[in-house]
């Protein structure tokens, strides 16, 4: 050592060396978190203030539009009517939140002609809606008829399903939005929502992956899921639960027996860029935990821990 300034130097460099470790782990977990959404599924008492109040207090970076206060004709609400929605949007922008989707109930498979022309005329008014709001995504059903006793949709279903989806897709195409099918009802084996998305053969038309329902009802591994349909996939929904098949209850995040860490790792391998989506069915199931709990939790466990509650000290 030449001198005491020599000393000094290296004495401040070594004390600093913990500390700068620590700001590039800090830096690499900031980075390493997913952006997150929540269905407004989940909080069907929840007034519009509190919705965008929530997301921001616990870190979500969207929501989902599934209807507010109970209420799921999203068009029809007076939050979205024409001399309230500017101000809406300036609620959205002000938070710094993003509309992730909105969320329709329209079915594809209807048959009868009047009745479909119901469905594909909801599903434009909510395509209106999510262009006006600048939401990138309106989710469909391909849906079943309850007389429908097959365990797969028909050919001719899946037919139809996929001229629906063609249909708005040219509809949605100019209003800078597209059209999503849910993994859900007769629609939760890739094979039958690869057929379908090629016979629509649209790029106004994908897939909004539900992962717990590819899982549960049609027993696929996330990691073959995605090898399937991940070049489909522009939304998820991610959601746990006890069980097995059709016999499920929903449970907090990672808490479960569904695969969400590797649901969420299978997105990432793919470089996936859109929301994970927290979709708790609060409105229902109102006997499963209330969102106040519910949704904070999944912010943590898949904000802070990619779905691994164990990691998370739960």
């Amino acid at each position: 050592m030449n001198n005491r300034r020599q000393f000094l130097k290296m004495l401040s460099a070594a004390a600093l060396t913990p500390f700068v470790a620590a700001q590039t782990k800090t830096s690499e977990t900031k980075a390493s978190k997913i952006p997150l959404a929540f269905s407004t599924l989940a909080c069907p008492s929840w007034e519009w203030k509190k919705i965008l109040d929530f997301a921001v207090l616990h870190g979500f970076s969207a929501i989902e539009l599934r209807g507010v206060e109970g209420k799921l004709d999203l068009p029809a609400l007076p939050l979205f009517a024409a001399d309230r929605i500017e101000q809406t949007k300036q609620e959205i922008l002000a938070s710094k939140l993003k509309i992730a989707c909105v969320s329709s109930s329209a079915q594809m498979y209807v048959e009868d002609p009047t009745k479909r022309a119901k469905e594909l005329a909801d599903a434009r008014r909510f395509i209106d809606l999510a262009a006006v709001l600048g939401a990138p995504y309106v989710r469909v059903f391909g849906g079943k008829a309850e007389s429908d006793k097959s365990p797969v949709p028909s050919d001719e279903t899946k037919a139809r399903v996929a001229a629906g989806l063609r249909e708005l897709g040219k509809y949605a195409g100019p209003h800078k939005v597209t059209v999503i099918i849910e993994s859900h009802d007769h629609f939760t084996a890739s094979a039958t929502l690869k057929s379908v998305l090629q016979q629509a053969d649209s790029e106004h038309v994908g897939l909004l992956w539900d992962a717990h329902h590819t899982f549960a009802t049609s027993n696929e591994d996330p990691e073959f899921t995605v090898g399937q349909l991940g070049t489909w996939i522009r939304h998820t929904h991610l959601k746990d639960s006890i069980g097995s098949g059709e016999d499920r209850k929903y449970v907090l995040t990672g808490r479960g027996n569904v695969p969400i860490q590797r649901q969420i790792e299978a997105l990432r391998s793919i470089g996936y860029k859109g929301f994970y989506c927290f979709e708790w069915e609060k409105m229902w199931h109102p006997d499963i935990d209330d969102p106040e709990i519910a949704v904070a939790d999944y912010a943590h466990v898949v904000g802070q821990c990619l779905g691994n509650a164990h990691a998370c000290g739960l």
